[in-house]
């Protein structure tokens, strides 16, 4: 999934999601456990309180003065520093009247000491750190006893085993929601996958026409996308209409042109004036440019139809047995080295001719040798974008300066070699209509190499 994928789009949105939504899920879990914890323990201390009431309302005089009662229900109480305490202290003066052997004589901080408010019949409660700088639950309440004094009675705990509840708890809600979170993230990418698979098909199914595999369209796509899909099958059948209209065109344009210069050229040929000779050169002329710009335009017209498509090593190898037999006097070697399954993204007419200028070209020139090469220029994403043919002789070659002379129309460097000097430059111009290019450079084999750029598929 590449960063501009749709793919990747929901995912990523229904991955963020998900880890926001266990996030959030997670922070309130743990806190409403350790509430319920909280409120466990608030309930644990408070019975020891109110027994610890009860023990002193039995033995309560009007002088105020307790003792420390034998059983409270928890042996704590009476183990020195055991994070278990409690105290009663006198309101006004605060003095300790009484409180567990466990304080050994230590201070306990009481919720009124940390500024929270206790009224009577309230039981106020606060964390505070004990006599051994341990974390303490303490809850407080005043109490009248004798009806003439107030006491406040507080009652500690030790929060170890609340937090190591909570700890454990948290650690065991994570792992569980991570569990959740990673099926959420799976969950959300194959259903990203199932949803989009039909634009894959889509995207497959347009590669099969560009290739020429097909011409339309599955009819069985679904709801959503089907609409595209027939439009898209509509503008194809729209072009290939456009394009078997602009062919009729060019036929009828051949034909109406070919009787006309047939006639001139007959007529003139029945003389032999010297304006007889200039009629039969310029409609020879004629003739040469009118089918020049045809095939302009045919080829400019079939770059914009999707599907042709034309297979390299047939036409290659049909052209290099065509080019040994013309050549048999010569004796030339030709030498292919095709890379296999290359398509080129056009007419094979098209083809025929500019490579076939090429080695006819190359079969002149060379001593003995020609070595034609096919190969793919990959783009960024891998795939074949070009064709890149070459052909290379180990003939005189040309020098740099004669090179852009040669790519000419009608520009002949050598009188004595037969041609017309339009190879090179149909060669350039076909490149250059289908979006490629064309260069001439130096050959490893010490001739000429041509070397053409044409779109692949």
């Amino acid at each position: 999934m590449t960063g501009q994928s749709l793919a990747r789009r929901f995912f990523l949105l229904a991955a963020l999601w998900s880890t926001l939504s266990l996030v959030v899920a997670g922070f309130v879990l743990i806190a409403v456990y350790r509430d319920f914890v909280e409120r466990s323990f608030d309930d644990r201390l408070t019975v020891h309180m109110k027994t610890l009431v009860g023990a002193l309302a039995a033995q309560a005089d009007a002088g105020g003065s307790f003792r420390v009662p034998d059983d409270l229900g928890e042996a704590r109480f009476e183990l020195p520093l055991s994070g278990w305490y409690w105290v009663v202290r006198r309101v006004g003066d605060e003095r300790v009247v009484v409180a567990s052997p466990s304080l050994i004589g230590e201070i306990l901080r009481l919720p009124s000491d940390e500024g929270v408010p206790v009224s009577r019949g309230r039981v106020a409660s606060a964390y505070v750190a004990g006599p051994d700088q341990k974390r303490l639950r303490v809850l407080e309440r005043t109490v009248d006893f004798d009806g003439a004094s107030e006491f406040r009675l507080a009652v500690a705990g030790n929060t170890g085993e609340l937090e190591a509840d909570v700890a454990g708890f948290r650690w065991r809600a994570i792992a569980v929601l991570a569990l959740v979170g990673l099926g959420s993230v799976a969950s959300a990418l194959f259903q990203v996958r199932l949803a989009l698979a039909p634009l894959e098909r889509m995207r497959r199914a347009l590669a099969r026409i560009r290739s020429g595999d097909a011409d339309r369209f599955d009819d069985d796509m679904p709801t959503e996308i089907a609409p595209l899909a027939h439009e898209l099958d509509a503008l194809i059948e729209t072009n290939r209409e456009a394009m078997e209209r602009a062919r009729t065109h060019v036929g009828n344009l051949a034909h109406a042109l070919k009787t006309p210069l047939s006639v001139l050229v007959n007529e003139a040929r029945s003389s032999d004036q010297s304006l007889a000779r200039h009629v039969i050169e310029q409609t020879d002329l004629m003739r040469e440019h009118v089918q020049h710009h045809l095939d302009r335009a045919r080829i400019a017209a079939q770059r914009r139809v999707i599907g042709v498509v034309t297979d390299l090593d047939p036409v290659i190898e049909r052209l290099v047995r065509a080019m040994r037999r013309i050549h048999a006097d010569k004796g030339v070697a030709i030498e292919t080295r095709i890379a296999p399954g290359l398509r080129f993204r056009g007419e094979r007419e098209d083809l025929e001719e500019a490579l076939g200028n090429l080695v006819d070209n190359a079969c002149k020139w060379c001593a003995s040798r020609v070595v034609v090469t096919a190969e793919p220029e990959t783009g960024a994403d891998g795939a074949p974008h070009r064709l890149i043919l070459t052909v290379e002789d180990d003939g005189p070659g040309l020098d740099p300066d004669s090179r852009p002379e040669a790519l000419k129309r009608g520009r002949r460097l050598d009188e004595t070699v037969p041609g017309s000097g339009l190879g090179l430059s149909i060669v350039d111009e076909t490149a250059r209509l289908y979006g490629g290019a064309f260069e001439l450079d130096a050959s490893s084999l010490g001739g000429l190499c041509c070397r053409l750029h044409l779109p692949a598929l």
